[in-house]
């Protein structure tokens, strides 16, 4: 185990530092657009990391490599799918919501999703997505928090309860701070920290069995055929079906709101060209990474019960010392990239896209906050009395917001003419969908619930539309 007042004086400076940058950043918002999308100033690096580390959040680090644990070498089909993702959303769509947002002059992804609509049937569209975004999200941050709470139980030995409940207090009071600007770049020095421990972990477990050929044989020879194989031992259909369902868990990514708003946020098409070509490079990187982590964690940890911490597991066999302590606080990094992230957009929902603010006079920021707050509690909330593993939750909403915004998205940044009247059916047969998919028996790779709910959205949107170049 890790020393763990090394590990509270390495959180106790890590956290101070984030405290230090959140209020930097609040001298540098005078404005909605400030507040929310950083004044439309983000530069390469930041926006490119902020979105990768808030994208890549608690089960990147701790679900991915827990997955690679449990299933073996058919894991990187899931790895590879994220990283095909998050390229066709910088290189793809990214220009385009970009464009838009700036000519628009719009705050969020809900703004692009309404483009076009106008009276009771935009106020439709605006509410029931929102409504999503708040649902989704409270699963999600819980997630976070419940990989917080992990954090927390395997270092200082608390309960389960009490671990969440911290993790979570320690959240809310960094992301009241508030602001796109501290979000933003609080969320690129995590991103740093998580893609150097990303690079170290693997590298040094695969140098400890003895180098790259070592590790595989002796992978090879303690593991079954089926932890061996690429397919998991699937053949024809059942393989397809195994590969296809990894590889689309990126299609989701691109209705992610949190994600749209570094695309919205982004300074210039300088900025734009630079942080494809690092966005993409740091999500392979520590996708792949914490693959080798989770099968590295088969040879060093055999004997772990529960597959979700194999990344404290081989942390502490490896670095008991402050190295491990700081491998330890990416993990916090993870989790904060996302949770921040979240958090900020459900203010932004409720205090712009919901204009309760205007109805009420209360100031966006002030609002925003009590909406962050009240969300936290709910979160943490489900965290305690709604089990499920990090990878499940974080899966299930990840899915269903992807399915209910993303074809909108994905079908808006491509240039295709969209009736008004399409775009709320679409959202709510996507979500749906995905809602039912969930519930259903598994099919190989989870194919149906990763990818039907999408193409429902799309068929909805598209059927029959004519394509247009502008």
């Amino acid at each position: 185990m890790l020393d763990t007042s090394v590990v509270v004086a390495t959180l106790v400076a890590y956290k101070t530092l984030l405290i230090l940058i959140g209020f930097w950043a609040q001298r540098r918002v005078s404005s909605e657009q400030d507040f929310f999308l950083a004044g439309r100033q983000l530069g390469p690096w930041v926006a490119a990391i902020s979105y990768s580390a808030s994208a890549a959040s608690a089960w990147t680090l701790l679900g991915m490599s827990g997955l690679a644990f449990t299933i073996g070498v058919s894991a990187v089909w899931v790895a590879l799918g994220a990283v095909l993702g998050c390229a066709f959303s910088w290189w793809i769509l990214a220009p385009r919501i970009m464009q838009i947002g700036a000519t628009r002059q719009l705050l969020s992804a809900t703004e692009f999703i309404a483009l076009g609509t106008a009276g009771r049937q935009r106020q439709a569209i605006i509410v029931l997505a929102s409504a999503i975004i708040l649902f989704c999200f409270v699963i999600y941050i819980a997630s976070q928090f419940q990989g917080a709470g992990n954090t927390f139980s395997a270092t200082f030995g608390m309960s389960s309860a009490q671990s969440i409940a911290l993790g979570g207090a320690i959240i809310l009071a960094y992301t009241l701070l508030g602001g796109f600007w501290a979000v933003s770049v609080t969320d690129t020095l995590q991103g740093l920290l998580m893609i150097f421990t990303a690079i170290l972990l693997p590298v040094a477990a695969i140098i400890h069995l003895g180098g790259p050929l070592a590790f595989w044989e002796t992978l090879s020879q303690q593991s079954t055929a089926s932890y061996m194989s690429f397919t998991g031992n699937s053949l024809g259909l059942t393989a397809l079906g195994m590969i296809t369902g990894s590889l689309v868990i990126g299609v989701s990514s691109f209705g992610q709101p949190h994600l749209v708003a570094r695309f919205m946020a982004l300074r210039d098409k300088r900025a734009l060209r630079q942080g494809q070509v690092i966005a993409t490079t740091w999500y392979a990187v520590v996708f792949f990474g914490m693959c080798l982590v989770g099968l590295a964690g088969r040879i060093l940890v055999a004997d772990l019960d529960n597959p979700e911490q194999v990344f404290f597991a081989v942390n502490a066999k490896l670095f008991p010392s402050v190295m491990g302590a700081i491998l330890l606080a990416a993990v916090l990094s993870a989790i904060m990239s996302t949770a921040d992230s979240m958090l900020l957009v459900t203010g932004t929902t409720v205090a712009h896209d919901l204009g309760i603010n205007e109805r009420h006079q209360l100031q966006a920021l002030t609002l925003s906050r009590l909406v962050i707050a009240v969300i936290s509690v709910l979160a943490v909330l489900v965290a305690i009395y709604i089990p499920a593993t990090i990878f499940q939750r974080v899966l299930f909403a990840w899915v269903a917001i992807g399915s209910a915004l993303g074809p909108v998205i994905v079908c808006r940044a491509l240039g295709v003419a969209l009736p008004p009247g399409r775009i709320f059916p679409a959202i709510a047969i996507g979500f749906s969908a995905a809602v039912v998919c969930y519930l259903l028996p598994n099919t190989p790779g989870d194919i149906a619930e990763r990818a039907l709910p999408f193409i429902l959205g799309v068929i909805t949107l598209l059927a029959p539309l004519p394509w247009r170049s502008s």
